[in-house]
């Protein structure tokens, strides 16, 4: 496919923008390949975006699980009157509710999701400029409503310009630990629960070759990975839950996306482990960017070293690794389990906006958004989320 052929042109008529926004045009790239260089050069430039917007990241996802799943490249590229990109929507194109829907790249496997942005147009948007971004991708694309999912409000330093457009609040929560610099070990993990690990790391610590790493060549990623492919699917079966790792393209896109180098020595998708010389004892993975880690999968052993709470001893491991390197923030994940709040005592603000951008949109957005609600409603009631588990099992 040509670049020609692969980039649709979407400038708008001069009329047809609002004169004091400042996003003079967009183009909408329905092929990853076609929108790499803008995409690596806006990360480049330290523009605002999470991890999970990381070329490497959203590409291994695309070609591995989006293409299986028929969603198409939707990349809306916004830029200035000079033609400097403003702003990157790395998004899909897909059918849902009867409507030609556009939603971001990653599906359940990116925990936060946003565009990247420009930092000066970050911290200085105003609803003016995204109004006419909307009337532009309405007005040049074929799309009936844009879904946005779990969107923080702010990154690092700056407002997500997204939440000045309608939103409601996701249907869960992601807990948040806030890592204040120099904080003393005590204010992130306190000293009774780590005393609590120390007396249970010593049974491990008797082990051949005890040790916490991340995981940095190619063969140890993949010997994790390998073990991690082995144990999940039966740790998911103790707790009755559906083995999602199965699903097709998932094992693909994980060992693609870990095993894809970034700058700084990471990888797309790092690996923390804890093992020893017999066995690997727990592992937990996430993205990390300098400023936060943010936790995607995990699992431990089904040996009777599980007994010792190897994950939560990991778990203290990462936290003091990233604290040590001046990080300001680590989340586990959307989902309110019960050993998240044994780390992370707040909450990141998190937000969904339906907007339409055809009558037809409009019917789709409506029910999108009715959905999401409800599913809030279940998730933070006691009794209703108890029936809900109830009926789920029932159906298992």
């Amino acid at each position: 496919m040509t670049m020609a052929a692969a980039i649709e042109d979407r400038t708008a008529d001069r009329d047809a923008w609002p004169k004091a926004g400042r996003i003079a045009g967009i183009d909408i790239a329905r092929d990853l390949t076609a929108a790499e260089t803008i995409w690596r050069n806006l990360e480049a430039a330290q523009t605002s975006f999470t991890p999970y917007q990381r070329f490497d990241f959203l590409s291994s996802w695309q070609r591995q699980v989006g293409t299986r799943e028929d969603l198409f490249p939707f990349i809306v590229i916004g830029y200035d009157a000079e033609r400097r990109p403003l702003l990157l929507l790395p998004l899909v194109l897909k059918q849902a509710y009867g409507a030609r829907c556009a939603s971001f790249m990653g599906g359940k496997h990116s925990t936060f999701n946003m565009a990247l942005f420009d930092r000066d147009f970050a911290a200085s948007a105003t609803l003016t400029d995204l109004e006419g971004l909307i009337s532009a991708i309405s007005q040049r694309s074929e799309a009936d409503v844009l879904a946005l999912h779990q969107q923080p409000v702010r990154w690092r330093d700056l407002p997500n310009p997204l939440a000045l457009l309608p939103h409601q609040p996701s249907a869960n929560d992601c807990p948040l630990l806030v890592m204040e610099p120099g904080a003393a070990p005590a204010a992130l993990v306190s000293n009774s629960f780590r005393r609590r690990l120390k007396g249970k790391e010593r049974k491990l610590q008797s082990l051949p070759g005890y040790r916490s790493h991340i995981a940095s060549s190619e063969a140890d990623i993949i010997r994790l990975l390998d073990w991690f492919f082995r144990v999940k699917p039966q740790r998911m079966a103790e707790q009755k839950l559906p083995n999602v790792f199965a699903d097709p393209g998932i094992e693909d896109f994980i060992r693609s996306a870990c095993t894809a180098p970034i700058a700084g020595g990471r990888h797309a998708i790092d690996i923390h482990a804890l093992e020893c010389d017999e066995e690997v004892i727990a592992i937990f993975a996430g993205v990390a960017d300098g400023h936060r880690f943010s936790m995607m999968f995990n699992t431990y052993t089904m040996s009777a070293n599980s007994k010792y709470s190897p994950g939560l001893i990991l778990m203290r491991d990462i936290i003091d690794h990233y604290a040590g390197q001046s990080y300001r923030a680590l989340d586990l994940g959307i989902g309110s389990d019960d050993y998240k709040r044994l780390f992370c005592k707040s909450d990141e603000p998190i937000f969904d906006s339906f907007i339409p951008l055809s009558q037809r949109g409009k019917l789709a957005a409506g029910v999108m958004s009715g959905v999401n609600r409800t599913k809030r409603l279940v998730k933070h009631n006691p009794a209703l989320l108890e029936m809900a588990q109830k009926l789920r099992n029932a159906f298992s």
